[in-house]
């Protein structure tokens, strides 16, 4: 358990460090290192694809020239999809820190960074999904809760022993069933 623990925070570790701009062998305290850290504002994503639903079904359709990095999806039953929730892409949406979990008020007035609200600062959507069929540039997926049109930033294969964490704990307002919707 301890060693899952330890592979998860070094993985942290490598994503802040891309983040910052270092590379493996580059030391973030090199002060060139925290000098150019400190100096980027922004970066860009490109999407690799897009979000397709026709009736119940969805698809993560890829641009053409990423058929190549679909090889060997198909020997995993589930995906991460990292998308960008594109319907609330405005500065007010990105401006809100505090929301009501699920958009139910009686849950508490909770910081975006502890929900799973599609408004927040950088907009990006992560869902666990099962992988149904991949067939050239498109994955069919069940389970995605992503919208129609929404642009595709990234998959990654779920990994059990990597990416469930048996003992994790979360609120109470996590364990009540979500509001009804019309």
């Amino acid at each position: 358990m301890l060693l899952k623990n330890l592979q998860k925070l070094a993985w942290l570790a490598v994503i802040s460090l891309a983040l910052a701009g270092t590379t493996s062998g580059q030391s973030p305290k090199n002060p060139e290192q925290v000098q150019r850290r400190e100096t980027i504002n922004s970066f860009q994503l490109n999407p690799i694809g897009t979000v397709k639903r026709q009736d119940k079904q969805a698809y993560l359709e890829l641009l053409p020239q990423y058929a190549p990095a679909l090889d060997g999806l198909a020997g995993f039953s589930h995906l991460w999809v990292f998308y960008w929730f594109h319907g609330n892409d405005n500065p007010e949406e990105r401006a809100t820190l505090k929301v009501h979990p699920r958009r139910d008020p009686t849950n508490p007035l909770t910081g975006v960074f502890a929900t799973r609200s599609p408004v927040r600062p950088n907009l990006i959507g992560l869902t666990a999904c099962r992988i149904l069929r991949v067939t050239g540039n498109t994955v069919q997926v069940e389970g995605l809760d992503a919208k129609d049109g929404s642009p595709i930033i990234d998959l990654k294969p779920y990994i059990p022993k990597g990416d469930s964490i048996p003992e994790a704990t979360t609120p109470d307002w996590v364990k009540k069933p979500p509001p009804k919707t019309d």
